[in-house]
This record gives C-alpha cells, sequence and structure tokens, in this order.
C-alpha cells in the first residue's frame, strides 16, 4: 500500500504535511527478506495510478521481484494514513474498492510461485474481500489438490506455508467473532504461523503463549510473539523461548512483518529454532527503531555473531 506518515510524534490531525512512504504486511517481508541476502517476490494487485507505480519502483529497489504484480486499469491502489498516540500508533485504512481486494485464487496460477521455497500470507488478505478470503483458502486449505503450487516443501504438497494472523479489527466488517472463525481455519492449515500474544487473546481467549499452541497445533510450527518480552516457538513437542532485545521504540508498525522476515530468513539458512528466533528480534530491532514501514536490515557482521551466543550473553545490549 501507499503509506502516509507523520514526520513525528503528533496526531494526524495536527500534521501539516505527511511523508509517502510504502507498507504493507506481505510486502514489508518480502523487503526484510530482500534485505537479509534472500531472493524475494511479492504477488499482488496495484492500480494504474502513481501509487502502484511507487510501490513497484520502492520495492524493485529493494531488490524484490515485483514481476507477478498486476496493475489494474480500473481500481485505484490501496492507502492508508498513520496517526501517532500516546501509547500506540493507530492506522486509518483506505482499502474498499482498491485492486488488491480483487486478487483470486486464480492467482495460485502464477509462475512466481513454482520457485517458492516458502510462501508467506497474512491475514489482512483475509479480510479484504471474500475473493481474497477464497484465495487464501487455496493457498493454505485446499493446496493438496489445488493447481500451481509447486517447489520445495516438507509434505510433498509444495512450497512451506507461512501465516501471519495479523488481526486487523478495522479491515473486519463482521467483527470479530468472524475473524476469530476465519483466522483460526488459516492458521491450522499453515506450516509456519505467526501470532501475537495479544491478538490470540482478543480473537479465542487465549491469554497464555502455551494456550495459543494447543489451540493451533500440532500441526504448524507455532511462533507466539509478546511484544517487548520476547517470542517463542512450539515444534513438535519442543518449547523455546528467546527474549526481546531492549529497544527505544519510535514506532511499533511494521515490528511483526520484519520479525517474520528475520525468522523466515533463519528458516531458508536452516538454523535451529534459538537462531531464527534471535533473528526475528534483531530485525524487530530494526523496524521499531525508525518510521518507516521498511527498515534497512542489520548487517550480516552484526548477526551473525549474535546467533553464536550463549544463552547467558544474550540479549546483548
Amino acid at each position: 500500500m501507499a503509506v502516509f506518515s507523520p514526520p513525528d510524534a503528533r496526531p494526524l490531525a495536527e500534521q501539516p504535511t505527511l511523508r509517502l512512504t510504502v507498507g504493507g504486511a506481505e510486502s514489508n517481508v518480502a523487503c526484510g527478506v530482500a534485505g537479509l541476502g534472500h531472493r524475494a517476490a511479492w504477488l499482488s494487485r496495484v492500480g494504474d495510478d502513481p501509487f502502484g507505480q511507487r510501490i513497484l519502483s520502492e520495492l524493485a529497489s529493494r531488490n524484490v521481484d515485483v514481476s507477478g504484480v498486476e496493475i489494474d486499469p480500473a481500481r485505484p491502489t490501496g492507502v492508508y494514513f498513520k496517526d501517532p498516540g500516546p501509547d500506540s500508533t493507530r492506522t486509518h485504512y483506505y482499502r474498499g474498492g482498491s485492486a488488491a481486494t480483487l486478487m483470486s485464487p486464480d492467482l495460485v496460477r502464477s509462475p512466481v510461485l513454482s520457485r517458492a521455497r516458502i510462501v508467506h500470507l497474512s491475514g489482512v488478505a483475509a479480510a479484504l474481500s471474500e475473493s481474497c478470503a477464497r484465495l487464501l483458502e487455496a493457498l493454505l486449505i485446499h493446496r493438496a489438490t489445488g493447481p500451481g503450487i509447486t517447489g520445495v516443501g516438507g509434505s510433498g504438497r509444495g512450497p512451506v506455508i507461512s501465516f501471519d494472523v495479523n488481526h486487523r479489527p478495522a479491515l473486519w466488517r463482521n467483527g470479530t467473532a468472524d475473524a476469530a472463525d476465519s483466522l483460526l481455519k488459516l492458521a491450522r492449515a499453515a506450516d509456519i504461523v505467526f501470532v501475537g500474544r495479544d491478538e490470540a487473546e482478543t480473537l479465542w481467549g487465549t491469554a497464555r503463549a502455551d494456550a495459543v499452541a494447543d489451540l493451533l497445533g500440532p500441526a504448524p510450527l507455532v511462533v507466539v510473539k509478546d511484544a517487548e518480552h520476547g517470542a517463542t516457538s512450539y515444534s513438535g513437542g519442543t518449547r523455546t523461548y528467546v527474549p526481546a532485545l531492549p529497544t527505544r521504540v519510535v514506532e511499533p508498525v511494521g515490528a511483526g512483518d520484519a520479525f517474520a522476515a528475520g525468522y523466515l530468513t533463519g528458516v531458508l539458512e536452516d538454523h535451529d529454532e534459538r537462531a531464527r528466533l534471535r533473528l526475528g528480534h534483531l530485525a524487530a530491532r530494526a523496524a521499531l527503531s525508525t518510521r518507516d514501514d521498511v527498515p534497512d536490515m542489520p548487517a550480516r557482521a552484526e548477526i551473525d555473531p549474535c546467533l553464536e551466543l550463549d544463552d547467558a550473553a544474550w540479549p546483548p545490549r
């Protein structure tokens, strides 16, 4: 999406000027993975307008393959505005009738998917339209028999499917109950699931990370993020917890996407769970330290020594 954000912490209504940047859950993850040195592509639809052009240009400049993006001659590119507050940043979405709302199961035939080792999806897309929800169902629930999903995967069904719950209440027209049912069904069908402990409690009433894993498991590898405290993964009966890094937070928007990008980079590099979670925290810290949705990822010279630290030396100061 095109993102309009204030240059400082004052509320949106008090701002005389705004900055135009680029953001969106899936594209943020693609940029993060590319920034950490791996090939990444983004599949979506944008309008034939300056905002769509800006998005494609920005992602391409960050080494993200946008060759599979469809350009809609009639519908506009989605936009959202950031509204800083004393405790959090609110987001105001203008995505109704946007080009992306016309994504459909036809997208599974994209040749980009046939080259993917990991396909990352977000619950945000499920809230955009009925056709977008059917697309996620085709990629997740019906992938064993669905067309066009081939590649490297652990089950012979194609690539590893990663799903970030990403509950955005403003986008769900029928309320939390509808979101809870839809997102639970999608999450249970994924190979890797990312979810915030707080959003899991809102959606499903699960206040503890262990309860979230019990609800979603046993099939997916579940990663439960608990804000500034840390993240816990559950896989094959093994629980791994890694504390978060101390960070001076400039803005939290985009941190979850950066965490997913770091963790998935760890998957691509065959790291163990502890290193994957550390990579997630290192990437998230980069996002928390900027007002942009898409941060510059830390250099490998910073990352690699952190992955080798003993547990007693983590988190580094």
